[in-house]
């Protein structure tokens, strides 16, 4: 089978309705993976920052913001929230990088990935987070298969 390949940046979301495979690098951003089994469509966000505080655009920048778009981008091409399954990945802190108010970037970028999750009740069934390494992720729209390689600090 061809796969139509994608890569998406920070800030970006794909679904993908034909059977593709969504590329992402990622240091303490965090990407979550939806996949649909009945209908065999996945789609991916990669988000910078959890939460967005009302000030200015409401950017998929931003965790709250790209979580709730993927969903609503998965719903729009027929899927269902009940048949949703998620894999998160990323929220590293390497270095200590990005320290705010006493916890990292990364790790509020997970918090917030798993409480809206919960929230809109789609089960997360697996998941590399944290830590101090980077990760390139592809996900295989089709299968909801996530391929998963470390990088070292200088490729993210």
């Amino acid at each position: 089978m061809e796969y139509e390949k994608k890569y998406i940046h920070s800030s970006q979301l794909f679904v993908a309705v034909r059977p593709s495979v969504i590329q992402t690098v990622l240091g303490s951003c965090v990407a979550v993976c939806l996949y649909d089994s009945k209908m065999q469509i996945s789609g991916m966000n990669h988000y910078l920052l959890p939460l967005w505080n009302n000030d200015g655009l409401a950017s998929p920048k931003y965790g709250n913001i790209a979580i709730s778009k993927l969903i609503e981008a998965m719903e729009a091409v027929g899927c269902q929230r009940r048949d949703m399954v998620a894999k998160l990945f990323g929220g590293a802190s390497p270095n200590n990088f990005n320290a705010q108010n006493g916890m990292l970037v990364g790790e509020k970028n997970i918090q917030i990935a798993h409480h809206i999750l919960s929230e809109q009740r789609i089960k997360i069934v697996a998941s590399d987070l944290g830590g101090t390494r980077g990760r390139k992720i592809s996900l295989e729209s089709n299968s909801g298969r996530v391929m998963l390689k470390y990088v070292q600090k200088t490729e993210f």
